[in-house]
């Protein structure tokens, strides 16, 4: 592979059609200076003079095991909104923000159909200037090409393949990522790190655990083979012994016969690339049951994992030992500015523990902050291609996660994962891992 950097494990012991485009279509002048929280500030067009609604949608998956860490997303969204009374440009507009499941009850998980009809919508809808989502990453490949053409700007506090914004881990046969952007210009972000990085951070652990041989198996979707198969061209890179990588059936009622093959091999670890509505809680507990608990062998997952529904589908017993990554520190290790997220959250929904909360938290603060540099450059918060232009340049961004910025590419500067093991019926942090 050619993502070739070092990972350093400091330890810490606590620790993803149509053209509708909104307002006026003049052409974009850049401007003067830029924003210290959004550098890609607006056109010099002047705002309308009666201001007016400007609507922010969400989509993500809100039937099936995601609930449990897409509900703290939604919630985020609404706490940032509340704080600033949903207004916006000194309160000459008002946010409007429709939350939109992108599951459906046929498929207890996020749905192709569903998400093409809520980006679709979107784009049809000229009050729309911001479309916070998606989850997971085949939902954003479906999605990125409909708001790209209408001018939408997308931000994604979870979306991971790397291929949606950068060439490595892309499919190139297909022309990612340029495929998704036909009209040329970039309308995708993501506050979280890609799995160039999470596959990479997770060989390297892997390895750091004392493992030397691997088997690899993954959902088949774009987010789970994608980071599977960052995580075997790494290993296989940095000497681990990858026995096999294989696709599995979500749909299937059991593993046995798989896990069974597998533990004839006697691999020191099983890494899987998949989100826990595609049975991974039935995958661990047919492992467990074929090779015994994780200390044997080792089971380890990417974020898609790393959530209590996955623990509590599996038993706590049996997914005691399971590791997974995530992308960020760990909350107790947030800055000054996450703590106070934090309580804030917690003030308002109770406490939580899942680590997308804080992103969707800052996905629709880079959005707000977009807004608010057009106002501030004299541009038209209404116009759809002014706000993506604005948002996709957000440079030094203070949010709850620190500051950040978005590089050309639409990807975060915050490049820092966090490990986490099973303990006592709840993942807790060990490691966070640095890209040098």
């Amino acid at each position: 592979m050619k993502y070739a950097k070092t990972f350093v494990i400091l330890l810490v012991l606590a620790s993803v059609l149509l053209t509708a485009c909104g307002g006026a279509a003049a052409p974009t002048a850049a401007p003067a200076a830029a924003p210290t929280q959004a550098a890609a500030a607006a056109p010099t067009t002047a705002p309308a003079a009666s201001g007016g609604t400007l609507k922010i949608v969400s989509s993500l998956p809100l039937t099936g095991a995601s609930l449990t860490q897409t509900d703290t997303i939604v919630k985020s969204i609404q706490l940032k909104l509340k704080q600033i009374n949903n207004q916006v440009c000194g309160g000459k507009y008002k946010i409007v923000y429709e939350s939109k499941d992108d599951a459906s009850a046929a498929l207890g998980k996020w749905d192709p159909a569903v998400e093409t009809e809520n980006a679709t919508k979107a784009a049809a809808d000229s009050s729309v200037i911001a479309y916070i989502g998606t989850f997971n990453s085949g939902a954003a490949k479906l999605s990125i090409p409909i708001l790209n053409k209408a001018e939408v700007v997308m931000v994604s506090p979870a979306n991971t393949y790397s291929g949606l914004t950068k060439e490595i881990g892309a499919d190139k046969k297909v022309g990612e990522p340029g495929v998704y952007y036909p009209n040329g210009k970039r309308n995708y972000a993501r506050v979280c790190a890609a799995d160039d990085i999470q596959g990479a951070v997770a060989a390297n652990w892997s390895k750091s655990l004392g493992v030397t041989s691997v088997y690899i198996l993954d959902d088949g979707e774009l987010y789970g083979k994608g980071v599977a198969d960052v995580f075997n061209a790494t290993a296989t890179k940095i000497g681990l012994k990858v026995l096999g990588q294989e696709s599995i059936d979500p749909k299937a009622a059991d593993y046995k016969a798989l896990m069974t093959k597998i533990a004839a091999l006697k691999p020191d670890e099983i890494y899987v690339g998949m989100v826990v509505d595609n049975n991974a809680a039935q995958l661990l507990r047919d492992k467990v049951g074929a090779m015994g608990d994780n200390t044997k062998v080792k089971f380890m997952g990417p974020d898609g994992v790393q959530t209590q529904a996955f623990i509590d589908g599996a038993g706590a017993d049996v997914a005691e030992g399971a590791y997974a990554t995530v992308a960020g520190v760990p909350n107790d290790k947030l800055p000054a500015s996450g703590q106070q997220y934090l309580k804030d959250y917690a003030a308002e929904y109770g406490p939580t523990n899942e680590p997308y909360a804080v992103f969707g938290y800052d996905s629709i603060g880079a959005v707000i902050a977009g807004i608010e540099a057009v106002c501030k450059a004299g541009g038209d918060p209404t116009n759809r291609a002014t706000v993506r232009d604005a948002v996709m340049g957000i440079k030094n961004y203070s949010g709850a996660l620190g500051t950040w910025s978005f590089d050309a590419n639409g990807d975060t500067s915050l490049t820092d994962m966090t490990g986490y093991v099973v303990k006592s019926n709840k993942y807790a942090p060990v490691g966070t891992f640095k890209a040098q």
